[in-house]
């Protein structure tokens, strides 16, 4: 039976806005040479933070501080957030050491994973704060601090939907980011949440499966075959590429790689949007299968285990979540039912 107790409505909702930069040349290197200067900081202070067993920023920070400012030029702000990530990667790396996530202890990842210190890539993610970061956003220009000095008047484009949330919810700090030669800024805002509709009428059930991505109770299927053709036709061209082995084929695939990522994440978007938008016009709650270790529970053979594994099922629970929270829908969980076993319902909000 599902539960009629929803928790009242928190701040609000967290998201990141994604807005991409537009620099010129002489910004862009800037730009790089920024990032390269402020991981290769992190690295040198991992191995500090390894070799002492100091993990804690304020501790690292007494060891690492003076060094990061002076060796690499970096500023007050930048060279505290150096040290912060470099002590936030190894709580991350704690936290999926405990959950099993590298492995059991003695295991070779398991081993390789806490034998030696966390390394940064050059061209990996640099949180900024205020005092480092400025945005003029109805000029569409930020002002961004580098080790070259302060960089003014970069552009930047966004959707109008999100220069409306930047400007009205940013909290926090945003991530400096280079993908594929692109830039971006990651920027975490906060959105009040919806009043919640406390009394559902009934709950819009969602099934999740590998022929149709997800099945409603009204008997709705999104994202069925047609998405299942285009998977195994990229699975079998980047196999293909993969044997070819030839400068080309190593291009192709470069540019190819995260180009399935991308068109999953979309449509789990979209999927995830119109689920909430009908459960909200019908005054329904969301119930969603869990599959929460269904890698663990279940053993395919060894064709079907790339299709089981390829979708991020994961990833459209939660932008079901985050899009209910702010539509006031309640949402909660189930486990699949059984024979032997009744559906036991979770509530997730």
């Amino acid at each position: 039976m599902w539960g009629r107790e929803w928790p009242g409505s928190v701040a609000g909702v967290k998201l990141v806005v994604q807005a991409k930069l537009l620099p010129t040349p002489v910004q862009a290197a800037a730009l790089e040479a920024t990032l390269r200067a402020c991981n290769e900081a992190a690295t040198w202070a991992s191995g500090i933070a390894f070799e002492r067993n100091v993990k804690r920023n304020f501790a690292l920070r007494e060891h690492t501080y003076s060094t990061v400012k002076a060796r690499w030029g970096l500023g007050a702000q930048a060279a505290q957030h150096v040290i912060k990530k470099t002590c936030d990667a190894y709580a991350t790396l704690k936290a999926n050491l405990r959950a099993g996530n590298l492995g059991k202890p003695g295991s070779k990842r398991y081993r390789r994973a806490v034998e030696k210190p966390v390394v940064f890539r050059p061209e990996g993610a640099q949180p900024y704060d205020d005092r480092m970061l400025s945005w003029q956003i109805a000029e569409r220009r930020v002002s961004v601090w580098t080790v070259a000095g302060r960089v003014k008047d970069v552009a930047f484009t966004a959707s109008p939907e999100q220069l409306a949330t930047l400007a009205l919810h940013r909290k926090g700090e945003s991530d400096l980011v280079c993908w594929d030669g692109m830039w971006f800024l990651l920027s975490t805002c906060e959105v009040p949440e919806a009043p919640l509709n406390a009394e559902p009428s009934d709950f819009l059930g969602i099934d999740l499966g590998i022929v149709n991505i997800a099945t409603t109770s009204d008997g709705e299927i999104m994202a069925g075959r047609e998405i299942n053709r285009i998977r195994v036709r990229e699975r079998k061209l980047r196999t293909k590429l993969q044997k070819k082995n030839t400068p080309s084929a190593k291009r192709r695939l470069k540019k190819r790689r995260r180009k399935e990522a991308r068109r999953a994440k979309d449509i789990n978007h979209k999927i995830a949007k119109h689920v909430v938008a009908e459960a909200e016009r019908t005054g329904r709650g969301i119930a969603l299968e869990d599959l929460t270790g269904i890698r663990e529970r279940v053993r395919l053979r060894k064709p079907q285990r790339a299709t089981h594994s390829s979708w991020a099922f994961a990833q459209l629970g939660s932008f079901i979540g985050y899009k209910a929270r702010r539509a006031g829908v309640p949402w909660c969980t189930s486990i699949p039912r059984t024979p032997r076993a009744p559906a036991v319902a979770r509530r997730a909000g």
